[in-house]
């Protein structure tokens, strides 16, 4: 039986503290069985993962995918790189972004659609610094404010 709907399996909160995310696109992912087994345990990372663009095809690097425990022979690398799935024409509009400065591709989330994986990719701009100082101080600014609200203006 085929699960409907999304399941988030992996988020990479890391790419959103270290870029501008300006536009995300939804690619599959080419994986070998026992490989999809381990992501339904959740042993998956995306921290310091990317994606490029080779001969025309677009590849995601640096993921870890941890080995299934009863997979034995059968297992593969688990930093091993693969292939996503994507239709020429957004490959090859990704491919001419990406060539201007300072942008790249990031894989933001991976989950389950319909039993099916797939990636969410950010094409992003790295932040600077102060960049990461000021969205730090506004969330600090807003968490103040929405404690501020909740406790109705009184003083402990």
């Amino acid at each position: 039986m085929r699960t409907k709907g999304t399941k988030q399996i992996a988020e990479n909160r890391k790419a959103r503290h270290e870029y501008f995310v300006l536009e995300t696109y939804e690619a599959g992912i080419e994986l070998i069985g026992t490989e999809v087994k381990s992501i339904r345990n959740g042993s998956v990372n995306l921290k310091d993962s990317w994606c490029s663009i080779d001969k025309g095809e677009m590849y995601i690097k640096g993921m870890h995918i941890s080995p299934y425990e009863k997979g034995n022979i059968f297992n593969r690398d688990p930093m091993r790189v693969r292939k996503l799935l994507l239709h020429r024409k957004e490959i090859d509009r990704l491919y001419g972004t990406l060539k201007q400065d300072g942008l790249t591709l990031i894989p933001l989330s991976l989950y389950f659609k319909d039993s099916r994986v797939k990636v969410q990719l950010g094409l992003c701009r790295g932040k600077k610094l102060h960049d990461k100082r000021e969205a730090s101080a506004q969330r600090d600014a807003k968490r103040q404010i929405e404690r501020a609200v909740k406790s109705n203006g009184r003083e402990y």
